[in-house]
Formats: structure tokens, C-alpha cells, sequence
């Protein structure tokens, strides 16, 4: 690729830039023979204005920190963010652009997250890529608001965002724009896609929302009727939507699907299947495009490249910061900690007190409460901690000591009130950590993890960090009844790849569990924890270090005649059961297992030390789904649990009701032992 062309008149004609986009999409999808080319050849020109005009980025660093980030919630679209990461600069090939959907290559059929290439978040399931911009602009406003100076804006950048009408009927939309409008994310703006086309045809029949006039009532500034394809009027729009820093953006841009297909533009037919040879051979004639497939004119290619601008966009930021860090050389120090992802100096000692003045305090106390016990002993050490609860403060028990509400007057804090938003607040956790310089958390109550389950399953696609604390665990609410009681949500977490599920039995073990979590940079957490008082358990400093492990032994020592083995509020009656089954002249081992999902990865040597394979009356206890329980306990063991719904009534007689006594479970061990 050369270089940018040096005068204004040399460059081609902008539909001509737009139409390498257009090119480049078409070819690809019709050699995969899968792919959706209609939105990239219907937005190619709001991507061409957008990229060459306004964003602010550096293909050959895409890591600078004050770079403008670029989000594709229609990622069905992908096609357009890697022509023009190919068109710009970035390390894609042409190659890649050829081997499009194919096994191996980056250019997977939705955007996946790669920063060497642009890619800022994976984007696939519509809305959340809106949703996790609304997670970056938020950062961007509470990054400025913490470090910037008088003189000095080192965090000074826009997110924009490319979204459809999919996008706009998820109603996950709702819930992250009405937030976005009442924190003034001003530096938020999107281009909106109005084609009136969805995969089923005209969506006249479907969607015929005043989307103008429902972003004005979330306190956007809305830009309507501007034409997806004037290059003039999507420069104005783009450039009035920048001058208001206190409102995010809509602009809404008038397009036609599959812009330069004579025969099949403006129908769903070009939404998601090849053109087929034929109609390609009808666009190159219809936008005079004579280059063969894969195939860039050299004047298009310099015209594009954002090389060398973008190394001047960084030079002059980084002049600056260079300035900033000899005025405020501790923020700046700070800074760049908090961008590069490194825990405090002295982090892991403060945790390491932390977790021993838990065991050393010895209370009985509810998780939920243990878990604020945690966040006030450590989140003092953790300015990048910020989170908050879907409209359950007062029950999650989120807001810590050191907490500070984030509002759009002033956004230098730590604490979001993010409203019954479930879905909502998890992905704009996700976007949060995508952007840098946050660990993030949000509550709410487990039940409730299946409004956010698939902004969780992207956090663990992604493999990026995202706290959920997940309130009142089990039957053990109470009189709320059936459907605030999760039965199966602990099982399903399990079940998510790269997600880890921590269900401590007190104190020491949320803490624990919170330290984890903190330092854990590959992936999401759920916190799970109980509404009631847990007793807590007596450790060795032997088993308080391996508890960071997943599962330990907890009670008993040689080779047991059985095992319990069980979870949160469940170890306490495991506990208990063990008491009388050992007055009964049995070896009883008690093995706490806080984290299986953690346990699983231990080494062979550990988990036949915890398990031994020798043992095979095995019983597992936890007020959940059973069926995961089974690979600890083999086939041949027992698993108390509820494969069913609870009801409501009080705790200790739903216990009761469904076998979490101590005498219930000692029975059905007695059961299992007298079988072998």
C-alpha cells in the first residue's frame, strides 16, 4: 500500500474511495460463497466520510490509548470494518480479505476483537455492540473527568458506532441509550443505518417506531433525514453531532442495502447471500469499477491510508502527554498504570491482610454481606474498580465505602446506578474493559443472570474481565418464591466456556473469591452468593491458601469411608452432617468447593489428594441443579439438589421441604455407604 496522496486534487472522487468498500465486500462474500454484503454496500459511504475525514486513530499503533474507537453493533456487516482496516493500513492482507469466513482467518464471519487490526469489540448478537459503545464512551467521560487538567485533555477521544434497524428492535438498545442520554455521553455518536430492511423483507410490517423522536426522549441530539450517500451532508452531520459535548448522538442516515446492485439493491436479498457472479458483473458496470476482484487501483490505496496521519494524530498527543507528565508526573505515572492493566504496587500484600483479618475476624454473616466487606477492604487500593446494580443497591450490597455516584454533571466517580437493566449493564460492563483502565462489576440477583446471560457469554468469548455479584442464591430467599429462586443458574454459568463461578460458604471464601476475580484478566466472574447468615468455618493457613485452588478438604484427615462435598450455604449443613455421621463410627471428609470451575483446572496430583479416586460413596449438596455434580461423584454417588422449582415460604422450612437438613443429608449418606 503507498502513501496518502499529497494534494487534495490528486485524491479520487469519495464514491470512488467508498466504492473499493463496495468492491471488496461483494468479492469476498461471493468467493466465500457465504456473507452479508448489503450493509457494507449500503454504508460505504458514511464509512469513507467517517474514516478519512474524522477518526483519529494509528493503524501502525493500534493500541494508543487516545485513540477514537469504532464499534460495528451490525457486525453482520463485517465486511466493511475489514475493508477499510485492510484499506487504512492496519496488518490485514489482502489475504485475510480473500480467506473471509474461512477456518483460521481473522476476517471471521462477525467482527471478532483484534486490536492489531481495529477490531474494538466482537459484535454479532445485535445491540450489544451499541451497548459496549456506550461502555467506551462512559470510560472516555470518567477516564477525562479523573485526569484531566486545565490545558491538558489527555483523554480526549470520540466512540462512534455503526448500527441498523436489528440493532434498533433489540431491546437492549433501549436500555443502554436512555442511560447514555441521562449520563450526557457526549462524545458518543452513531450512524444509523435506515434502510428499512431486516432479513425478512420491508420492515414496514414490523418496525415503524418514531426512532427520531425516541432518542430526543432519552436526550440525544438526533440528526434526521441526512442521505447515506452525500458525502457532503454525512460531513456536516458528523461535524455538527462533535460540536455538542453534552448529549450523545444519532445521526440518521438514509441508505439503500446493497447500494450499486442494479437489479437487487434496496430488497433483503442482498442482506445476507452472494450477489451471485451475474449481478456483480452488472455493479462493476453500474460504478464503472474496472479492477479485477481483491484488486486496488494504486491512487485508491494512497488515498485511503491513514498511516502517516495517524502517526501524527499520536505525535501530537503524545507531545502533550509528555508535557502532562512533567506538570502532574504522579497522575500521569497513575495513568498509564491503569491503561496498561497493572494492579497496584503492593496489591497482592494488602490482599493477602485482607484475606487473613476475614479469618482471623471469624463472623457469621450472609456472603451478599461478606462480599461489601470485601469490596470495602480493597476497592480503597483499586481506583480502576468501578460498578454498581441493576436497581439493587440495598439488596446486592454494592455500594462500598469509598463509592462515588457517576452522574452526567460530574463524572469523576466510581459508583453507576444502572437502573433494571440487567442486559444493559453487563454489556456496558463489557465495554468498559474493552476501552481500558476499569475493572468492572455490576450486581443483581442470580435469577435475574438470564436477562444478562448472552452479554456474559460475549465477556467469555472475548475472554475479557466483567465481575457479576449475584445476589440471593438459592430457595435460601425465601418468601419471594419461585421465580426470584434460581434452581438451574448456577449450573448454567458452569456450563458457559471461560466463565468462572465462585459460590463461597462465608467470609474468608468471598474474599477469596473477590481477590480472584480482581486479578483474573482472561475472563468473567460470577459471584454467587446467599441472602442468609453463614457460620464461618475454621481454617489452617494450609487450607486458607487453598482455597484459591476451587476445592479443599475442609473436614477430616486420612482416607475417609465417604466424602461430602458441597457449596456456599450448603458446607455449613455438609458441616453438620459430618457430626453425625462420625457419631455414628464413620470417616467422614468434608470437602468445601467453592469454585469448581476452578478445581476442574487443577493438576491430577491435587484433585486425586482432594477426591481420592479410592473413595466412591461420594455425595455432593448445593440447592441447585444436580446433573454437573455427577462428574465429582461419579455415577455411583449421590447428589442432593433441586431438579425442580421451589416455592415460597420461609428458608429453614423450604430446607427442610426439599432434604438440606443435616439429618436429611446424613441419612441419604448412610444411604449411599451401606451400598458398597
Amino acid at each position: 500500500m503507498t502513501t496518502q496522496a499529497s494534494s487534495e486534487t490528486s485524491r479520487p472522487a469519495r464514491r470512488e474511495l467508498a466504492n473499493a468498500i463496495r468492491a471488496l465486500a461483494m468479492d469476498a462474500v461471493q468467493q466465500a460463497n457465504s456473507g452479508h454484503p448489503g450493509m457494507p454496500m449500503g454504508m460505504a459511504d458514511i464509512a469513507e466520510v467517517l474514516w478519512n475525514d474524522f477518526m483519529q486513530h494509528n493503524p501502525s499503533n493500534p493500541e494508543w490509548p487516545n485513540r477514537d474507537r469504532f464499534v460495528l453493533s451490525n457486525g453482520h456487516g463485517s465486511m466493511l470494518l475489514y475493508a477499510t482496516a485492510h484499506l487504512s493500513g492496519y496488518a490485514l492482507g489482502m489475504d485475510e480479505i480473500r480467506n473471509f469466513r474461512q477456518l483460521g482467518a481473522r476476517t471471521a464471519g462477525h467482527p471478532e476483537r483484534d486490536h492489531a487490526i481495529g477490531i474494538e469489540t466482537t459484535t454479532g448478537p445485535l445491540g450489544q455492540g451499541i451497548a459496549n459503545a456506550v461502555g467506551m464512551a462512559l470510560a472516555e467521560k470518567i477516564l477525562a473527568a479523573r485526569f484531566n487538567r486545565p490545558d491538558f485533555p489527555i483523554v480526549d477521544h470520540h466512540t462512534y458506532v455503526f448500527l441498523g434497524d436489528g440493532c434498533m428492535m433489540e431491546g437492549i438498545s433501549h436500555e443502554v441509550c436512555s442511560l447514555a442520554g441521562t449520563l450526557g455521553l457526549g462524545k458518543l455518536i452513531c450512524l444509523y443505518d435506515d434502510n428499512s430492511i431486516s432479513i425478512d423483507g420491508g420492515t414496514s410490517g414490523w418496525f415503524t417506531d418514531d426512532t427520531p423522536e425516541r432518542f430526543r426522549a432519552y436526550g440525544w441530539q438526533v440528526i434526521p433525514e441526512v442521505d447515506g450517500h452525500d458525502a457532503a451532508a454525512l460531513h456536516d452531520a458528523i461535524t455538527e453531532a462533535r460540536k455538542n459535548t453534552d448529549q450523545p448522538a444519532l445521526i440518521c442516515c438514509k441508505t439503500v442495502i446493497g447500494f450499486g446492485s442494479p437489479k437487487l439493491q434496496g430488497t433483503a436479498a442482498t442482506h445476507g447471500a452472494p450477489l451471485g457472479a451475474e449481478e456483480i458483473a452488472a455493479v462493476r458496470a453500474e460504478l464503472n469499477w474496472s479492477s479485477p476482484p481483491f484488486e486496488i487501483p494504486q491512487e485508491i490505496a494512497a488515498a485511503w491510508d491513514a498511516r502517516e496521519a495517524g502517526a501524527g494524530h499520536e505525535q501530537q498527543w503524545q507531545t502533550l502527554m509528555d508535557a502532562y507528565t512533567e506538570t502532574w508526573p504522579e497522575l500521569a505515572a497513575e495513568f498509564h498504570r491503569r491503561v496498561k492493566g497493572d494492579l497496584p504496587e503492593g496489591w497482592s500484600t494488602h490482599a493477602d491482610a485482607a484475606i487473613k483479618a476475614a479469618a482471623q475476624e471469624g463472623a457469621s454473616i450472609a456472603t451478599r454481606k461478606a462480599s461489601l466487606g470485601a469490596l470495602n477492604a480493597l476497592a480503597a487500593e483499586l481506583p480502576e474498580l468501578v460498578g454498581g446494580s441493576a436497581d439493587l443497591t440495598g439488596s446486592n450490597l454494592t455500594r462500598h465505602s469509598t463509592s462515588v455516584p457517576v452522574s452526567a454533571e460530574d463524572a469523576d466517580g466510581n459508583y453507576l446506578y444502572f437502573g433494571v437493566r440487567e442486559f444493559g449493564m453487563v454489556a456496558i460492563l463489557n465495554g468498559l474493559t474493552l476501552h481500558g483502565g476499569f475493572i468492572p462489576y455490576g450486581g443483581t440477583f442470580l435469577t435475574f443472570a438470564d436477562y444478562a446471560r448472552n452479554a456474559l457469554r460475549m465477556a467469555a468469548l472475548m475472554q475479557i474481565q466483567n465481575i457479576s455479584v449475584f445476589t440471593h442464591d438459592s430457595i435460601g430467599l425465601g418468601e419471594d418464591g419461585p421465580t426470584h429462586q434460581p434452581v438451574e443458574h448456577v449450573a448454567s454459568l458452569q456450563v458457559m466456556p471461560n466463565m468462572c463461578v465462585w459460590r463461597p460458604c462465608d467470609a474468608v471464601e468471598t474474599m477469596v473469591a473477590w481477590r480472584d476475580a480482581i486479578e483474573r484478566r482472561d475472563g468473567p466472574t460470577s459471584l454467587i452468593l446467599t441472602r442468609q447468615t453463614l457460620p464461618h468455618q475454621q481454617r489452617t493457613d494450609e487450607q486458607l491458601a487453598q482455597i484459591a485452588r476451587g476445592g479443599y478438604v475442609l473436614h477430616g484427615s486420612g482416607t475417609p469411608h465417604l466424602i461430602l462435598m458441597a457449596t456456599g450455604s450448603e458446607v455449613a449443613v455438609a458441616m453438620n452432617a459430618a457430626k453425625l455421621l462420625e457419631s455414628g463410627g464413620r470417616s467422614v471428609r468434608v470437602v468445601s468447593m467453592p469454585s469448581v470451575s476452578l478445581f476442574l483446572k487443577q493438576d491430577a496430583e491435587y484433585q486425586e489428594a482432594v477426591l481420592p479416586s479410592s473413595v466412591k460413596c461420594r455425595v455432593a449438596i448445593e440447592a441447585g441443579a444436580t446433573g454437573l455434580w455427577y462428574r465429582l461423584t461419579g455415577l455411583e454417588g449421590r447428589v442432593i439438589g433441586m431438579d425442580c422449582f421451589g416455592e415460597s415460604a420461609p428458608a429453614p422450612q423450604l430446607f427442610e421441604k426439599f432434604g438440606f437438613t443435616a439429618e436429611q443429608v446424613a441419612e441419604v449418606a448412610a444411604e449411599c455407604f451401606a451400598g458398597f
